[in-house]
């Protein structure tokens, strides 16, 4: 008998997986025993005419029984990423090829010639191996752009099955994968610049940039709220290498294409409950993993499920979402700034200076109420988006504004915040808000006397102690000021829809 190591993934970290294959006397039978699913069974062909390409013999004109043992057998393993590993230990069993392979990882589905394809999560069964102590991984070659910045073990990314097995009965060299220097890189500017006559939202986008806030734009068509939120990206900061990882693990498991930048999210409002949190029979992530370290922004809000919205209340408030199913309990991190927006009413014109509403005013309440107390009890900033006038539009600007400068303050706000707390302001639980955010006698007073008259939850409260802070950390001052209170209560109090109506 010989065994070797794979990997099976569970939510965003890989597992090892012994790939034992032994051969008995007997009529001939190849089986795959413990819990594989189909597309793992179905590698027996696979792995046979790969086999025969390169010259030897294969599974299936041995006169012998011939069984694969994937353990742990109680739990069940999926993908084509298995080949490789069932192929050596098969080879190995069979005396065909010499070389050590036990204190080795295997990760690559093959083709019918032998090549050796990429394969979701490599990234993830690199870091299992530096987490367990292994030594040498070998991986598909077109993967190796995702692990290229991990260090402290040797990668051996491949092409053929061929060059593997030279490589093994000591015929050819191969040398690990040059680690890369990571370093953080700002984005390309897209958006930014684009904004017109509606500088104080500049400020707001700043803001929210700098401590992490979640925003919910209002206002009618066109004023430009799906632009502020495309914005948001060229004001965030590059990820540091523990993000990029994160990134990087999840958009490597789950299909998306990898970049080296922070994620934007854009799910359409008729997308599932589970596509958009994560589910399904085989546990997934949803849009709000994948957005995790960046941006995740829900246009036409309030015409998203009523599930979909009311499942955001967890990740929103904790960072992260747990998906239950009778036999497990899958963790996803989910910590994103939320960016949300939405006409006044279904016509979209309530309220808009030069255009008349045709909604009833039910219509209109009925509209706003699609979105609950809880959830707009989450954003910390609410921003009603005017209506620009046309000449602003059309007129070229006669200065253009420093985005650099701009990026370096958010920057410093950031590192001050996780200087003083080791975290964002809007991550602060209600323990640390005692802790780190002080204000003065006048400044409470001032605090108490608004929150009674406007009757403001005290989730409400914190969040714009939460939104000055961050103000006060924008304009590098050490105490918030009533002037930063102040502000912040005028982009919370932006949203009370009732008064609207």
């Amino acid at each position: 008998m010989t065994k070797t190591i794979s990997g099976e993934i569970i939510g965003i970290e890989a597992i090892p997986i012994e790939v034992e294959v032994g051969i008995l006397s007997g009529l001939h039978t190849f089986n795959i025993v413990g819990l594989a699913d189909k597309s793992i069974n179905e590698a027996k062909e696979r792995i046979s005419l790969a086999i025969k390409s390169i010259g030897a013999k294969p599974p299936l004109q041995f006169s012998k029984k011939i069984i694969v043992n994937l353990a742990p057998a109680d739990l069940k393993k999926e993908g084509s990423h298995y080949d490789l590993a069932i192929t050596l230990a098969f080879l190995k069993a069979s005396g065909q090829i010499k070389g050590d392979i036990e204190d080795k990882i295997f990760i690559g589905e093959l083709s019918l010639k032998g090549q050796i394809r990429k394969v979701k999560g490599a990234i993830c069964y690199v870091l299992m191996a530096k987490k367990y102590g292994i030594k040498e991984i070998f991986i598909p070659k077109e993967n190796e752009h995702e692990v290229s910045f991990i260090k402290g073990i040797k990668i051996f990314p491949i092409s053929t099955l061929r060059e593997l097995i030279d490589y093994l009965s000591g015929v050819r060299e191969l040398k690990p994968l040059e680690t890369k220097e990571f370093s953080p890189e700002w984005p390309e500017e897209k958006f930014y610049s684009y904004i017109k006559g509606l500088d104080f939202l500049k400020r707001v986008l700043q803001i929210v940039s700098s401590g992490g806030h979640h925003l919910l734009l209002f206002g009618s068509p066109g004023t430009g709220k799906s632009l502020l939120a495309q914005s948001i990206v060229d004001l965030l900061p590059p990820l540091n290498f523990d993000e990029l990882i994160e990134v990087i693990t999840i958009h490597s498991i789950y299909g998306s294409k990898i970049n080296f930048t922070r994620p934007f999210r854009s799910p359409h409002h008729s997308a599932s409950e589970v596509s958009i949190l994560g589910g399904g029979q085989k546990v997934k992530a949803g849009e709000i993993t994948l957005a995790h370290n960046g941006v995740l922004f829900l246009d036409e809000f309030p015409e998203f499920s009523r599930k979909v919205l009311e499942g955001l209340r967890e990740p929103l408030e904790n960072g992260y979402i747990v998906i239950s199913r009778a036999k497990e309990k899958i963790n996803f991190p989910a910590k994103f700034i939320l960016i949300a927006a939405m006409n006044p009413c279904p016509c979209g014109w309530f309220g808009d200076p030069e255009k008349d509403c045709r909604c009833t005013l039910s219509e209109v309440r009925k509209y706003q109420k699609k979105i609950s107390g809880p959830i707009l009890d989450r954003f910390d900033i609410f921003v009603n988006v005017p209506r620009i006038e046309t000449e602003k539009i059309l007129n070229e600007r006669k200065e253009i504004e420093n985005i650099g400068k701009i990026r370096e303050k958010i920057l410093k706000t950031r590192e001050i915040q996780l200087e003083r707390q080791g975290k964002l302001n809007r991550d602060l639980t209600f323990k640390e808000l005692e802790k780190f955010i002080k204000i003065g006698k006048e400044e409470k007073e001032f605090l108490i006397n608004v929150g009674e008259r406007l009757k403001i939850s005290p989730r409400g409260i914190h969040k714009i102690l939460k939104v000055a802070r961050t103000i006060a950390d924008f304009e590098e001052k050490e105490k918030i000021e009533i002037q930063h209170l102040q502000e912040a209560l005028w982009y919370r109090e932006s949203q009370v829809f009732e008064n609207q109506v």
